[in-house]
């Protein structure tokens, strides 16, 4: 399980300039997600950009969604609060 804000930095960090495979630092993980959530109108709009880019095939986003996920857990270590299920490849 994921927490709400976990999911929403993911999904800002998916739909950054960053290279998937790449290992940010703390400090570039968070500018990458506050230039992501300015350039797509916030949130919604990172994960509008997500569904709009690989919403015909999803498949192919899964390394980089689980990518991101990692940096963003890793940068931003979870707390207690309302969860949203992570999917499975």
């Amino acid at each position: 399980m994921t927490d709400l804000l976990t999911a929403a930095r993911a999904e800002a960090l998916f739909s950054s300039d960053l290279v998937t495979g790449s290992e940010p630092t703390r400090t570039e993980i968070t500018e990458a997600i506050r230039r992501a959530i300015r350039r797509n109108g916030g949130s919604r709009g990172c994960a509008g950009a997500l569904a709009c880019a690989y919403g015909e095939r999803p498949e192919t986003a899964v390394p980089r969604m689980r990518w991101a996920l990692r940096q963003v857990l890793a940068a931003h270590p979870r707390t207690a609060g309302p969860t949203v299920r992570t999917p499975r490849a």
